[in-house]
């Protein structure tokens, strides 16, 4: 974790977790940790899958683990958090806690003296240069999440291009790099993310991309410009978070 800054630095910390997958078992799991935040980090970013089906009763648990943090909260949702076509319901309990809950938008906020713009999507499906797969066969789930992917790559640039801000990080489930999907089986690197994300983050002049959903993937990885990217799925990071800290 980087160490504590002082506020009216010019740096920022940023904490990050995706795949929480909460359910009741879990209560309790994460929160000792989140209330200590504001001692490592200035916002926490959560990269999707924040419940394990997307059920009310699973927002419930979530929203005791996450309420009145010390620290700005910025979410996408998952595809586990549509699994009952309640993700504008999730979004709305989360957003009543006073979580900022990003689709296909942006939202600014003043850290440590600079203005640090945050744009989200959740992402999707669609491959990458050597892993690509047929976006017109399988399920219905399976070709909806291909033609998404591309999709939301669009509206991330467009949201990055709106912040008028010192620093962007892109936020989203699915990943936008091969690098981070390194431990999966590369037969199911085409599901797990999408090259126009990554066309996105670096048209959008981000300067941190942050994802999860690859939960047998790596940590650390770039974009072909050099973009940092992070997937911060809890099974990959195991911790309740992990912290990146960026200058101003």
């Amino acid at each position: 974790m980087g160490s504590a800054v002082e506020a009216g630095t010019g740096r920022v910390r940023i904490a990050a977790v995706g795949d929480l997958h909460m359910r009741e078992s879990m209560r309790g799991r994460f929160r000792p940790a989140l209330l200590d935040l504001a001692d490592h980090a200035d916002v926490l970013l959560l990269a999707g899958d924040l419940t394990n089906g997307g059920t009310l009763r699973e927002t419930d648990a979530l929203c005791a683990e996450i309420a009145e943090l010390p620290v700005p909260v910025v979410a996408v949702l998952g595809n586990h958090d549509h699994d009952r076509r309640l993700g504008f319901r999730i979004t709305a309990q989360l957003t009543g806690i006073g979580v900022h809950m990003l689709e296909g938008t942006a939202i600014t906020l003043p850290v440590n003296g600079i203005r640090l713009g945050i744009a989200g999507v959740m992402g999707g499906s669609g491959g990458f240069p050597g892993h690509r797969a047929n976006p017109d066969e399988g399920s219905v789930e399976h070709r909806r999440r291909f033609r998404r992917g591309p999709a939301d790559a669009i509206r991330l640039r467009a949201a990055l291009e709106s912040l008028d801000c010192d620093l962007r990080i892109a936020l989203m489930h699915f990943s936008p790099v091969l690098d981070t999907l390194v431990g999966e089986p590369p037969k199911i690197y085409p599901g797990l993310g999408c090259q126009g994300l990554a066309e996105a983050v670096e048209a959008g002049g981000a300067v941190l991309a942050i994802h999860g959903h690859a939960h047998g993937g790596s940590e650390f990885g770039r974009t072909a410009a050099g973009v940092e990217v992070r997937n911060v799925s809890y099974p990959v990071i195991r911790s309740p978070y992990r912290v990146y800290e960026l200058g101003g």
